[in-house]
């Protein structure tokens, strides 16, 4: 495959859209990657208007016409900072149209507004950002609105909460384009700890935790880094410096997950770089990455990507980039 890509992308904008999700669709897919040996993305944002305003009238963004929505292979919906605002009636239509072709079709935050709005959501489930979860279901109840993670993934459609989770879901595609090692590359170049798994909860109000909740960022670094080794829930608390109660509360607070889901994600996350760069045999892999056997290798693995082992290789393993155009 060339390393030219052919996967398009268009974001659309709309009269006072926010631009932080922009922002991150840009940083993800418009960037070019020369370091990655992937095709990357074709970036392009488009507009009802040449000229559009921003959010609150902080700037004014010059763009391309729907048209070049209409020739994307994956199509961001804008968001809106005024969900009682309705998208203007072209955005609906290219949106519409997009779906008819099979685009696929993302929102960031309010942006499953747009998407519900255009009747891409009936019947399926989605997110947006918790403050607005009621007003959504009110107005949309034909939709499975999924109000406390942080995205989700119907397979050609994929919503996003808050606009930090913007982040974690345009980091999800290109894991799901492009393999885990990838996305990891990304993210280490963005300085981003890394991508939150979609079912992580989202932040919604609470009181502010006591003291003894401080963040639990240097044990997960450190848990990073002897993942492939028999490491356990135990060792995580002695680190920390907790009991194991207390351990499982705070990774329920911070991270919406519990100390071996966690873990175990993060088993998995390495099983398929390893698989990757190419390492074979599933008692090999399980061994270095931690998982134990074969036998759990594929049960975690199809369960946190939807594929076994075999699968994932065939999908993102070395040689897919070096394939004649033919090969299956």
């Amino acid at each position: 495959m060339s390393k030219e890509s052919s996967h398009r992308v268009a974001a659309i904008v709309d009269e006072g859209s926010n631009p932080f999700e922009l922002g991150v669709a840009a940083e993800l897919f418009g960037l070019r990657r020369p370091e990655l040996p992937v095709p990357w993305y074709r970036f392009t944002v488009c507009a009802p208007s040449p000229e559009v305003r921003m959010h609150r009238g902080a700037f004014t963004l010059s763009a391309a016409g729907l048209d070049a929505a209409d020739e994307a292979d994956t199509v961001i919906v804008p968001n809106r900072p005024d969900p009682g605002a309705g998208a203007s009636a072209e955005v609906l239509d290219a949106v519409r149209r997009a779906d008819r072709r099979g685009a696929r079709l993302v929102s960031l935050c309010t942006g499953a507004f747009t998407l519900a709005e255009a009747g891409v959501l009936d019947g399926r489930r989605a997110t947006t950002h918790w403050r607005w979860a009621e007003v959504f279901r009110d107005r949309y109840p034909r939709v499975d609105l999924r109000p406390d993670v942080l995205f989700v993934d119907e397979g050609r459609v994929l919503t996003a909460a808050g606009s930090a989770a913007a982040l974690d879901l345009c980091l999800y595609l290109v894991e799901r384009d492009h393999g885990a090692e990838t996305a990891a590359s990304v993210s280490r170049r963005l300085v981003f700890s890394g991508r939150r798994d979609g079912g992580q909860r989202q932040f919604i109000e609470a009181p502010v935790p006591a003291v003894e909740d401080a963040s639990l960022r240097p044990v997960l670094e450190w848990a990073r880094e002897r993942a492939a080794g028999p490491l356990s829930v135990a060792d995580l608390a002695r680190r920390a410096g907790v009991g194991r109660a207390t351990l499982h509360r705070r990774f329920r607070a911070e991270l919406g997950t519990t100390p071996l889901e966690w873990l175990t994600g993060e088993r998995v996350r390495l099983a398929c770089r390893l698989i990757e760069r190419g390492e074979r045999g599933a008692e090999r892999i399980a061994r270095l990455s931690g998982l134990g056997t074969g036998a759990n290798l594929r049960v975690q693995m199809r369960r946190r990507t939807g594929l076994t082992p075999t699968g994932y290789r065939a999908r993102f393993g070395p040689s897919r980039w070096d394939a004649p155009e033919s090969a299956g």
